[in-house]
C-alpha cells in the first residue's frame, strides 16, 4: 500500500475508474486534491476533446492525475498517447486491450502504466510486457466488463499469488469495508467509480445520483451477454428496454449503437432515463449519502483502519480461546 501510495504520489491508495465519455475536469481533480489519483476516461473522445479536458484539470490541480485509455474503445490510442507525452502526464492506464505496444513508448517518457486485467492470465501478460501496476476487476464493476465474469473476491487473491507487481482491487468496492477486505486479499489499494458519481463535486445529472441513493442491492442489470459484451447498467427504463430487445435477440452491431457512448451521456448527465442508460456496480446498494469527495475518501481510511483493528481483535480472541 505504501509503495503503491509512493509510487503514484499520492496520500491514499484510491484510484478513481476511467468513466468514459461523461469523464470530467471537476471530479477528475477533486480526487486528486482529496488525496487519491483522479482519472480522464477517454472513452470515445476526440484527441481535441480529451486535451481540453487534460488542461482544464491541470488549471484545477497540481496533484498527480491518471489518463485512462481503453484500447479496443478508441480509434485514437497513438494519438492519445502523444498528448499524455505532451502534457507530462505521470499515470496511464490501459484498459480493454493488450497494453504491451504501447508500454515502452510511454516508459520512455517516464509514464508509469497502470494495465486493467480480469484474469491470471492477462495479469501475468501484462506484467511480462512491463506494467508498473495491475487494476485487477471483477464482475461486480460497473460499465464494460469481462466475459469471463470473475468476482473479485475469488479474483484478486490469484492474481496476488501469481505476480509480483502490486495489485489494485476494482469492482464491488465503494466504502471503508470493501478497502479492508480488498488489502486482506492481498491488494494494494482499491480503483472506485460508481461511489465517486453520488458524490457533491461529480457533475452529474442529479436523478443519477438519486437513483444510485435509492438503489437496492438487485438494481442493476447485466446486459450484452448474447453478443459477448458485458455491460453492467442500473435498472431503469431504457436499461429494461435494453433488455427486452436482447431478449428477443439483437445483433452486434445493434446493441454498440444503442449503447454507445451517446446514450451514456443521455443518462448520466441530462438525466434522461427513457433514452440513455446509466452505469452503475452492484456496489449501488450499499450507497445512502452523497458527501464531499474528500469526506468519502477520509472515511473510507478510517473505516478500513477501524475494521481492520476490529478484526484482529476478534481473531485473536479466538486464538486464545484455541490456546486455552
Amino acid at each position: 500500500m505504501i509503495y503503491v501510495c509512493e509510487l503514484l504520489e499520492i496520500d491514499y491508495p484510491i484510484i478513481q475508474g476511467g468513466m468514459g465519455n461523461i469523464s470530467n475536469a471537476q471530479l477528475t481533480a477533486t480526487v486528486s486534491e482529496a488525496g487519491g489519483l483522479g482519472t480522464i476516461g477517454c472513452g470515445t473522445m476526440t484527441p481535441a476533446e480529451v486535451e481540453k479536458l487534460i488542461v482544464e484539470t491541470k488549471n484545477l490541480t497540481k496533484k498527480n492525475f491518471a489518463i485512462n485509455i481503453p484500447i479496443s474503445v478508441t480509434p485514437y490510442v497513438k494519438e492519445l498517447i502523444n498528448l499524455v507525452i505532451k502534457h507530462a502526464i505521470s499515470v496511464v492506464s490501459l484498459s480493454a486491450g493488450n497494453p504491451a505496444p504501447y508500454i515502452p513508448a510511454l516508459h520512455e517518457q517516464g509514464v508509469k502504466v497502470i494495465a486493467l486485467v480480469a484474469s491470471v492470465k492477462h495479469a501475468l501478460k501484462a506484467e511480462a510486457a512491463g506494467a508498473d501496476l495491475l487494476v485487477a476487476e471483477g464482475f461486480e464493476a460497473a460499465g464494460i466488463n469481462s466475459s469471463l465474469e470473475l468476482t473479485t473476491f475469488t479474483l484478486i487473491p490469484q492474481i496476488v499469488k501469481n505476480v509480483k507487481l502490486p495489485v489494485i482491487a476494482a469492482g464491488g468496492i465503494g466504502d471503508g469495508n470493501g478497502l479492508a477486505a480488498a488489502l486482506m486479499l492481498g491488494a494494494s489499494g482499491v480503483q472506485i467509480g460508481t461511489r465517486l458519481i453520488a458524490t457533491k463535486e461529480a457533475p452529474f445529472h442529479d436523478i443519477y445520483k438519486q437513483n444510485l441513493v435509492r438503489a437496492s442491492d438487485t438494481e442493476t442489470i447485466l446486459i450484452g451477454r448474447s453478443v459477448d459484451r458485458l455491460r453492467r447498467i442500473l435498472k431503469t427504463p431504457y436499461a429494461v428496454k435494453l433488455n427486452e430487445l436482447e431478449k428477443s435477440g439483437m445483433t452486434l452491431e445493434q446493441y454498440t449503437e444503442l449503447t454507445s457512448e451517446k446514450q451514456h451521456v443521455k443518462g448520466a448527465i441530462h438525466g434522461d432515463m427513457e433514452n440513455g442508460f446509466i452505469n452503475s456496480g452492484q456496489i449501488a446498494g450499499l450507497i445512502e449519502t452523497i458527501p464531499t469527495v474528500k469526506d468519502l475518501l477520509d472515511s473510507m481510511m478510517n473505516e478500513a483502519e477501524n475494521q481492520m483493528n476490529k478484526s484482529i481483535e476478534e481473531f485473536k480472541k479466538v486464538l486464545n480461546k484455541l490456546v486455552n
